[in-house]
This record gives structure tokens, C-alpha cells and sequence, in this order.
């Protein structure tokens, strides 16, 4: 069922996201009747509802995300949230240094796995811009 909330959701996450991370998140989210569900459920109370209150605006948002994900492990979220910071407009060093920042408080493994995968997304961003531009 499509509602408005969910139209607002899907523009939303297309924007924060990008094309190539969109399709690779829709291929996981057509995957099987579960993640169906699941991406039904974020789209249309995460991105549909959530990040569309007013009283922060999106760079801030996803720079919470960040934090909790460094805070609660989770390598493959920090991983999407890091390049939805990055389109927001945080830079490389103002995320390493949230996320060691981060860590004084939650623990520094948890910090050095999220520079961990910090370095690495940054790397794939930087190869797939090296390889989507023109060659002379």
C-alpha cells in the first residue's frame, strides 16, 4: 500500500543515498517477503515520517546516525549513513573525528571499527567517482 508518507519516504532515501547505493539497498530490498516488509516499514516511518520533522535538518540527522551506529556496532549501517553524511556535506576528517570523538564514551574498539569501515566507504567512494569520470 502506497501513502504518503511512503512517496515522501522513497523521494527522501533516493536523495540522501544516491543512484548507486539506492539500487544496491532496493536489490536487498526486494530479496524476499521479510525485507519487503522491512523496507516498507523505513520507508514510510524512518524516511517518511522521522527525517521529515522539522527542529534539525538533514546533515545533523545523519551525523546521529553515525554516532548510534558507532555506539551500537553496526558495521553495515555506519557504512550507508558515512556516505549519507558525506552527501549532506560532513567531510572525511569531521567524520573520523566524530567517530573517535565517539568512542571516548562508547569504547575504543567500537571507535576503531568505525574508522575501520570509515576508511573503507570512503575508498569505494573514491574509486566509483575515479571510475564514473570522463577520460581525456
Amino acid at each position: 500500500m502506497t501513502t504518503d508518507s511512503h512517496k515522501k519516504g522513497t523521494e527522501l532515501r533516493a536523495a540522501l543515498m544516491g543512484p548507486a547505493s539506492l539500487a544496491s539497498m532496493d536489490k536487498t530490498a526486494h530479496s524476499g517477503l521479510g525485507m519487503q516488509r522491512f523496507s516498507d516499514l523505513t520507508r514510510r516511518t524512518i524516511f517518511g515520517t522521522l527525517w521529515q520533522r522539522d527542529g534539525i535538518d538533514l546533515k545533523l540527522r545523519t551525523l546521529i546516525c553515525v554516532v548510534t551506529d558507532v555506539a551500537m556496532g553496526v558495521d553495515d549501517e555506519l557504512a550507508i549513513h558515512l556516505e549519507m553524511a558525506l552527501r549532506q556535506g560532513w567531510t572525511e576528517v569531521e567524520l573520523v573525528e566524530t567517530i573517535l570523538h565517539a568512542g571516548s564514551y562508547v569504547g575504543i574498539p567500537r571507535a576503531r571499527q568505525g574508522v575501520l569501515i570509515a576508511d573503507k566507504t570512503f575508498a569505494k567512494l573514491r574509486e566509483g567517482k575515479q571510475e564514473q569520470a570522463p577520460s581525456s
